[in-house]
C-alpha cells in the first residue's frame, strides 16, 4: 500500500483550507493530492482503486470528518509533517523548539491548548530552515519578517501564506527545471521568480519587499537543501541494502 504524501504547496493549501478562508475544503485539497498521486488510475476511471491502494493515514481521516480547525496539536502538528516530501520533523525537536529555540515567536498555543494554523506554518518552516542556517539566523529571519512576535498584525506576510508561496517558488522552478533538461534551475532563474512573486505584494514598501524576496529565495533553497539530503541517504541506504 502506497504512502500518501503531499508536497509543501498541498500542505500550505491545506492548512489555509482549515482556516475556511481558502474557498477549498480540506477534502478538496487531499482529492486533488490523490488524483496528482494516482494520475495514470484516474484517468482511467480507477479511482476507488486508486483509494484503496493509498495508506490515508488517520490524521487525515480525522481532518476529512472534521473540516475546518482554529488550532493543531503539536502531536496533529507532527503527524502532518510527516507527510510532507523530505521533511524530517519529529515531536520531540518540535517540544524543544516551542520551549526553548524558538519561544518566543511559538512559545504557547494561540488556539486555547492547540497551536494555531500559522504557528503549524512557522513550525514546518523552522524544519526547512534548518537544512542551511542555525537556529539563531532563524530567529533573525523571524524577526525581520514577523517583527514583534507578540502581535500579528504587522507581519509582512503571515506565517501560512509566507511557507505557501516559497513552496510554490521551489516547485514551480523544480518542474520547470525538469521540463527542460538543456536548462537546468539555478539561482538566477529562483531569483527572478522570487522577484516576480513579490511584486504581487502592494502593501509593502520596497525594503519590505526586498525582504520577503530574499526569505523566499533562503526557504526556497532550504527546501532544495532538504530533498539533496533524502537523495543521499536514499542512495546511502541502497548501497548498503545491495551490498551482499
Amino acid at each position: 500500500m502506497e504512502s500518501f504524501t503531499l508536497t509543501r504547496a498541498e500542505m500550505s493549501a491545506l492548512l489555509l483550507s482549515l482556516t475556511g478562508t481558502s474557498g477549498s475544503t480540506p477534502l478538496n485539497i487531499l482529492q486533488e493530492a490523490l488524483t496528482k498521486l494516482h494520475q495514470r488510475m484516474m484517468r482511467e476511471g480507477s479511482s476507488l482503486n486508486a483509494f484503496l491502494s493509498t495508506n490515508i493515514p488517520a490524521i487525515l481521516q480525522k481532518i476529512i470528518k472534521g473540516g475546518k480547525a482554529k488550532g493543531l496539536s503539536l502531536q496533529e502538528i507532527a503527524a502532518l509533517g510527516a507527510l510532507i516530501e523530505y521533511s524530517t520533523i519529529s515531536i520531540t525537536a518540535m517540544q524543544n523548539w516551542v520551549k526553548r529555540d524558538f519561544k518566543e515567536y511559538l512559545g504557547a498555543p494561540l488556539e486555547g491548548k492547540k497551536y494555531s494554523i500559522n504557528q503549524a506554518a512557522m513550525l514546518f518552516m523552522i524544519d526547512d530552515l534548518k537544512s542551511s542556517l542555525d537556529f539563531r539566523s532563524i530567529n533573525r529571519l523571524f524577526r525581520m519578517l514577523f517583527l514583534k512576535p507578540e502581535r500579528d498584525d504587522d507581519d509582512l506576510l503571515e506565517p501560512v501564506q509566507l511557507y505557501g508561496a516559497y513552496a510554490s517558488l521551489f516547485e514551480e522552478n523544480r518542474d520547470s527545471a525538469g521540463h527542460q533538461q538543456d536548462k537546468p534551475w539555478g539561482c538566477e532563474e529562483l531569483a527572478k521568480a522570487a522577484e516576480k512573486a513579490v511584486k504581487r505584494l502592494s502593501h509593502l514598501n520596497r525594503p519590505q519587499r526586498e525582504t520577503v524576496r530574499n526569505s523566499l529565495l533562503v526557504a526556497a533553497v532550504s527546501v532544495q537543501a532538504c530533498y539533496f539530503q533524502t537523495l543521499a541517504k536514499q542512495y546511502f541506504n541502497a548501497s548498503l541494502f545491495l551490498d551482499f
